[in-house]
């Protein structure tokens, strides 16, 4: 049961992720995903096999506490944006925002539940699945935000590094993405703390929402 809430947290998380993606680059005048309908919180066609399903069932599998995955990149063309840099950065946050944004969410949630299990008879095993599907939806939705952050391409961290770069390195730069997530796990599995540099903010804003909700009890 907990493997199948932790992919469908997942799985709700990079579609929104992505989604956010697609609707900012509407916004910012490209009309790319929207024509290929990727401006929808249907799964389907955001879902990527490796990406969405192996990944995450092998870090689950392999105990090592970590919960990602992603979804089907978001197609946009950056040459239709009204504004081209201030437009590409906007739109490669725009997933982390919203992943912050569901982290927030998921904090108020279970805040109510814990005031609702404390008012009212609530049954044990619709409660503890509400538990289990919140925290999850925390610690999953603050892992995207803080993973995407990563100045690693294709992470959405690197899209605004790559602006502050000469055209020449940008362009480098880009082109590792096709390595990114290959050499990403290496650094995180190989390299001495590497984890623990990105855990670290996901743990920080965990110890907030645990106190936001402690103040209710």
């Amino acid at each position: 049961m907990e493997a199948f809430i932790i992919i469908l947290v997942l799985i709700a998380s990079v579609v929104v992720h992505e989604v956010a993606h697609a609707w900012q680059a509407l916004k910012e005048g490209d009309r790319t995903a929207e024509e290929l309908g990727r401006i929808t919180l249907n799964p389907i066609p955001h879902l990527d096999l490796m990406g969405s399903f192996i990944v995450p069932a092998l870090l689950y599998l392999s105990g090592s506490g970590i919960f990602f995955g992603w979804a089907k990149p978001v197609p946009v063309n950056p040459a239709n944006y009204r504004e081209y840099v201030p437009g590409d950065i906007r739109v490669s946050l725009a997933g982390i925002v919203s992943n912050l944004i569901l982290a927030s969410i998921s904090t108020v949630l279970m805040t109510f539940l814990v005031v609702a299990q404390s008012a009212f008879a609530l049954s044990p095993g619709m409660a503890n699945f509400a538990f289990l599907v919140l925290e999850y939806g925390i610690m999953i939705n603050l892992l995207l935000a803080f993973f995407n952050l990563i100045p690693i391409p294709p992470l959405d961290g690197s899209h605004v590094i790559a602006h502050a770069m000469p055209d020449r390195m940008a362009k480098q730069y880009r082109h590792f993405g096709q390595y990114g997530i290959l050499a990403l796990m290496g650094i995180i599995y190989l390299v001495p703390g590497a984890l623990t540099v990105v855990l670290g903010p996901v743990y920080f804003f965990r110890e907030i929402a645990d106190w936001f909700i402690r103040l209710w009890i």
